[in-house]
């Protein structure tokens, strides 16, 4: 048996939405220790699986391992279409779980299409593989066209820049009983619809934020710096998704933004991906105030859910024979 543990990543947003400029998407995330998933893997001569989604990954991972089948088993599981990467790091799990299991090599980066990921952004499969902050590089422009690609015709976009952040960094996690955001054919249409309209001149800003505030704050460690420019960048992702979600943040994930942002011990609050996951950068030493500061949060706008204070990932995923 193998099993794997992987932690949860957070989108902060796309470098580029626009057709003007020569890359499209550029994600930006941060690897997450906590909440994490696990996964275990048996040798078998069928599909062995709990649960559709879980089948569904199974099958792609024994045809393009060349395996006859695999019984799957899952422990702790990521909460769906929240904004936590729960997709990717599900399929990553199985994928590098059923390799394990037959004694091969996962190549998670490369066999990532085949299992339906990494087509948009590529934060996910970095986190997967080395945990850390991530920018990547995106795609080229050209590749893009009104209908999504066949699953498997694209390759993972490359890491231009990854850092370790300090260790004594935390990251809010308020995850609020809510719609989940948008993924499958509702994503991709309403991601088209944005690229379509989306004004080139926020690209341009966004450059200036990446490379003169973000990137320099994460090599340097300097906590309210990268805070200010997460938050920023989320707000500029924003301009672009308003008409699609209601929003420069999605309900009520604009609300929770707007209560966390007057907490004097959170140094950004955003939006990851579609939502409804709020995110808020700060410290160990604040931690408690900062979990008070979201449960009061929820408890203002009459909303259930859950705070979550994780450390940041310095590594990938585990995987264990």
């Amino acid at each position: 048996m193998a099993t794997v543990r992987a932690g949860a990543r957070l989108h902060v947003g796309f470098q580029n939405l626009s057709l003007a400029r020569e890359r499209l998407y550029g994600g930006i995330g941060i690897g997450l220790e906590e909440p994490r998933l696990t996964v275990s893997a048996e040798r078998a001569d069928d599909i062995v699986a709990g649960d559709p989604l879980v089948g569904e990954y199974a099958a792609r991972a024994a045809d393009v391992l060349d395996v006859p089948g695999v019984s799957i088993s899952t422990g702790n599981r990521l909460d769906r279409h929240v904004g936590l990467g729960s997709g990717t790091q599900l399929a990553l799990s199985i994928l590098a779980a059923t390799a394990m299991a037959y004694d091969k090599e996962p190549e998670v980066r490369e066999r990532a299409p085949a299992m339906g990921r990494g087509g948009r952004s590529g934060v996910g499969v970095a986190t997967f593989e080395d945990g850390g902050f991530v920018v990547d590089a995106g795609h080229p422009t050209g590749r893009f066209t009104t209908e999504p690609p066949a699953e498997g015709e694209w390759t993972v976009p490359p890491v231009v820049a990854r850092h370790d952040l300090p260790r004594d960094w935390r990251f809010l996690v308020v995850v609020p009983d809510a719609d989940p955001g948008r993924s499958g054919t509702g994503e991709d249409e309403s991601m088209r619809t944005v690229v379509e309209r989306a004004d080139p001149a926020v690209a341009d800003e966004l450059a200036s934020v990446v490379t003169g505030q973000l990137l320099p704050a994460a090599a340097e460690g300097r906590l309210e710096a990268f805070g200010d420019a997460v938050a920023e960048i989320g707000r500029k992702n924003g301009a672009w998704y308003a008409d699609a979600q209601g929003g420069v943040f999605r309900p009520p994930a604009g609300e929770l933004v707007e209560s966390l942002e007057s907490c004097p011990v959170l140094f950004g609050v955003g939006q990851s991906s579609w939502g409804p996951v709020v995110y808020g950068v700060t410290d160990e030493s604040y931690g408690r105030e900062a979990t008070a500061a979201a449960r009061r949060a929820l408890a203002e706008r009459s909303l259930k859910g859950e705070v979550i204070l994780a450390s940041p990932s310095r590594a990938g995923a585990t995987i264990e024979e």
